[in-house]
């Protein structure tokens, strides 16, 4: 099995264990559940292949669904679109209520953080370094990755590792033992990693698209805003009273 890929799958993994053990912890025992993580597995998979597939306004200039789907680009941002309307889709179709964000919001760090050890040792890591300092290619490594030898380069894949396991633990130490209304601990995780990651794009090396912005920075650009007034009416209608105290028993398994 290729390097990614056996990255991604080490990553489905061990969210699948994390999710496991917090679902068991919570109370949240309902063998619906497998088909809300399935939901989520199928939409973050179809997501994370086609969801780069829009690449010209003209949709002729766009590679076919077929081609796309064989040979496009991955994309995380994507895939964890496509898991959220997987998890959404398969909640309305199996009647499943109770919210499951607190659920996926740590299984979802740590699994990005494995997954993401694949992207560094397979792809091109970054925009040369002003000091000369990171990641220096061969010229094997170069050729594959169409990133310059001899210099030094962002690892930007190491920084997004980085993020997502301080994510986890924040997560797994600290927030999931507060008081967050249900299912709020994911909303902050993606705004967090949102934020984020458009830093982090400045120097991914991707191509610019427009204004000096790259895709996924355009993408961010717009859903990013969305997310953090979704948290702004949260707090004006005061569902964070008190949203860092520690969590009650019954808060705990409900």
């Amino acid at each position: 099995m290729p390097t990614h890929e056996l990255f991604v799958l080490l990553g489905v993994v061990v969210a699948g264990a994390v999710f496991t053990l917090e679902a068991r912890r919570r109370g949240q025992t309902d063998e619906r559940l497998a088909f809300v993580i399935l939901g989520a597995v199928v939409g973050g998979a179809v997501f994370m292949r086609m969801g780069t597939w829009l690449q010209h306004v003209d949709l002729r200039e766009n590679a076919s669904l077929a081609e796309q789907w064989l040979y496009g680009n991955r994309s995380i941002l994507g895939g964890l679109v496509g898991a959220w309307l997987g998890v959404h889709v398969a909640k309305r179709a199996v009647g499943y209520k109770i919210r499951t964000g607190d659920l996926f919001a740590p299984a979802v760090a740590l699994g990005m953080a494995v997954g993401r050890i694949g992207c560094l040792l397979t792809e091109a890591p970054g925009t040369p370094t002003a000091g000369g300092w990171g990641i220096t290619l061969g010229a094997a490594a170069s050729e594959r990755t169409g990133a310059p030898a001899g210099v030094g380069l962002h690892p930007s894949f190491a920084y997004e590792i980085a993020f997502h396991l301080t994510a986890f633990l924040v997560l797994w130490l600290w927030l999931r033992h507060r008081s967050l209304p249900p299912g709020e601990s994911f909303v902050w995780y993606v705004a967090a990693y949102g934020l984020f990651r458009f830093l982090v794009e400045t120097v991914r090396g991707n191509e610019v698209a427009w204004e000096g912005l790259t895709r996924p920075q355009l993408f961010l650009l717009m859903t990013i805003p969305l997310v953090l007034v979704r948290i702004a009416l949260q707090v004006r209608r005061g569902r964070y009273r008190g949203a860092l105290r520690p969590a009650s028993r019954e808060q705990v398994t409900a």
